[in-house]
């Protein structure tokens, strides 16, 4: 079966990731002698240098792992939360219904310096300035700038000249969109690294009390100081106006990430972990018990789903998908047992028929009546939905005809002792908040996935986090962690996993083979992001699925948008057989980007 690389194998260490800068740090680790969690934190920090259209410090990052002496997964949730002042109210006084998709008023709480360093501090074994000095140096000394970097300064550079002139000064070299390939710097961001070392390492000499120090340093001191100024000016946003932020030093003073338990489901002798219903992560799990009642209408042929199994697929996913806008959130109880009971996927897998459904069916777990936001219930975002007017870019991922404009980043890691981590950092990027000058990075703006109306899992409460789309997956087999993956894509990458998921364990594929397989998206259902738009019935395929299979799903009533042949999905993933011990990889050709390393 074709690949466009080999799978790798080894007995050492792999790292997947989306940018190979990033996987070759992660792997300078593991040769050194560190473990998974020290490689995933060091190229976590390179991602944030890297692709900072996808990725920056002011982001989070939520992951799924397993330790070598504890085969039970744990997620690490990095999610920050909604500032204290961030109230319906507030929102609503300034004559919003959606909460912007760009600037400041989106901010949460930066979630992944506190996440990586608690996963370090916990599960690392390498000091701070051993695992940041890779990001450092790419920061001061400058990095290539991929394709997109520059695509993505481009469309917001007149954005940046008039409304967010600190970005311009750090983006616009020279007043110019820098080339493709060319070697950008930020001394700022080093600057800021180095100060946060530097009082790191004032705690003395102990490893773990300069990891204490440096978290600190963050949200109880001058990088907390900076977010608060910064936060208090204005600047244009999605709305067409300027607006200051809601972020304070209390804020960050009073967050910190946390782990807790995955929510799990069983699939003959697999176990699938994902995070919590304040993520999106459930409706991988929904869609394949949900799928398990077609188990025998399913099949690859040479390579290939047949056009019954993505039919089934994307049917599948749009029930799942409708109960995530219905149920899933933070800011009120999600039935998630009732969510992911058998019964309750033998009662919605009724629903699916042999033709295309146009309709958005959240469905009734336990007896309980579903309720969508009005914006939903109003049809308010089908066909595209508002513009975003400040040109800024909030993360809208993939567009309808598969091109990337925004997105975020994913790194996989596998060690020789068995030590096992699935993390999908983002948030923070270049384009949708502007730069504060002091530290050199942008603030995230993942506030916008919350409603401004009161009532719903995913309302806007102080305190409280956005129901997010970033969703790692580890896999167990008999019990055993044995397998890490993920992708960006938005409300995309639960779809783009069930791609890769299938053609692994029902078509067979090693994990090269299964990322290189042709991938499909439902856009069928409201989009967690600014301006909130869908399109009932349409589904984005690649060209590669076979003009046969295409024209089956377009004669059952999808809308067919051809994206191509190498288009959908940025996956990664990560191995170990528990028996031989041997480790592979595989990452994603798509893009020209992402690439795994191990021996």
């Amino acid at each position: 079966m074709f690949t466009t690389r080999p799978e790798l194998a080894g007995t050492v260490g792999m790292v997947a990731s989306t940018h190979w800068l990033a996987s070759a740090a992660g792997m300078a680790v593991l040769e050194s002698g560190g473990n998974a969690f020290d490689a995933a934190v060091a190229a976590g920090f390179v991602l944030q240098v890297v692709e900072p259209h996808l990725v920056g410090p002011g982001g989070e990052v939520p992951a799924v792992f397993a330790t070598a002496g504890d085969p039970r997964p744990k997620v690490l949730c990095a999610q920050g939360v909604a500032p204290a002042a961030a109230t319906i109210e507030h929102y609503r006084d300034l004559g919003l219904d959606l909460v912007p998709g760009s600037g400041l008023l989106a901010a949460t709480v930066p979630g992944a310096w506190d996440g990586w360093l608690t996963l370090l501090r916990d599960h690392g074994t390498k000091s701070l300035r051993e695992v940041l000095g890779y990001a450092i140096g790419y920061a001061r000394d400058g990095f290539p700038l991929v394709e997109r970097i520059p695509a993505t300064i481009a469309t917001v550079a007149d954005l940046f000249r008039e409304h967010w002139t600190t970005s311009a000064d750090l983006w616009l070299p020279g007043g110019r969109v820098p080339a493709p390939g060319s070697r950008m710097r930020n001394p700022v961001l080093a600057d800021t690294w180095e100060r946060l070392l530097a009082e790191a390492e004032s705690a003395g000499a102990d490893r773990e009390a300069q990891i204490e120090a440096g978290r600190r340093a963050w949200y109880q001191g001058f990088v907390a100081a900076e977010i608060e100024s910064f936060s208090r000016k204005a600047f244009r946003d999605d709305s067409g106006r300027d607006h200051p932020g809601l972020l304070t030093g209390a804020d960050l003073a009073n967050w910190s990430a946390s782990y807790e338990d995955p929510v799990t489901a069983q699939f003959g002798p697999w176990t699938l972990a994902k995070c919590g219903p304040w993520s999106q992560g459930p409706v991988l799990l929904q869609q394949l018990l949900l799928l398990d009642r077609f188990a025998d209408r399913l099949s690859y042929v040479d390579g290939l789903p047949t056009a019954e199994t993505v039919h089934l697929a994307v049917e599948c996913a749009k029930l799942a998908f409708a109960d995530r806008e219905a149920w899933y959130g933070d800011s009120a109880d999600v039935p998630i047992n009732d969510l992911l009971s058998t019964g309750y996927a033998a009662e919605r897998a009724k629903l699916i028929g042999d033709r295309a459904s146009l309709e958005l069916r959240p469905g009734a777990p336990g007896g309980r009546v579903p309720r969508l936001a009005e914006f939903i219930a109003q049809g308010r975002g089908i066909g595209g939905g508002e513009a975003a007017v400040s040109g800024a870019l909030g993360e809208p991922t993939v567009s309808r005809d598969g091109r990337v404009r925004g997105d975020t980043v994913h790194i996989d890691v596998v060690d020789r002792w068995g030590n096992i981590i699935s993390a999908t950092p983002s948030g923070g990027w270049l384009q949708s908040s502007p730069t504060i000058p002091a530290l050199g990075f942008a603030l995230g703006t993942r506030a916008q996935m919350f409603w401004l109306e009161e009532g719903l899992p995913a309302s806007l409460a102080p305190g409280r986090r956005p129901r997010t789309t970033l969703t790692p997956s580890l896999a167990l087999r008999e019990g055993e962690p044995v397998l890490a993956f993920g992708t960006p894509g938005g409300d995309q990458q639960d779809q783009w996993q069930l791609c890769f998921w299938l053609a692994h364990t029902l078509g067979g594929m090693n994990l090269q083979q299964a990322i290189d397989a042709p991938a499909w998206q439902s856009t069928a259902f409201p989009s967690s992001f600014y301006p909130r738009s869908w399109q009932p019935g349409e589904l984005v395929v690649e060209s590669r699925l076979g003009a046969e299979v295409i024209g089956q799903l377009r004669e059952r009533g999808h809308g067919i948008v051809d994206a191509g042949p190498w288009a959908l999905g940025r996956l990664s993933a990560v191995s170990r057989d528990p028996a031989t011990k041997l480790l592979r990889a595989g990452a994603n050709a798509r893009g020209m980007q992402g690439y795994a390393v191990g021996r």
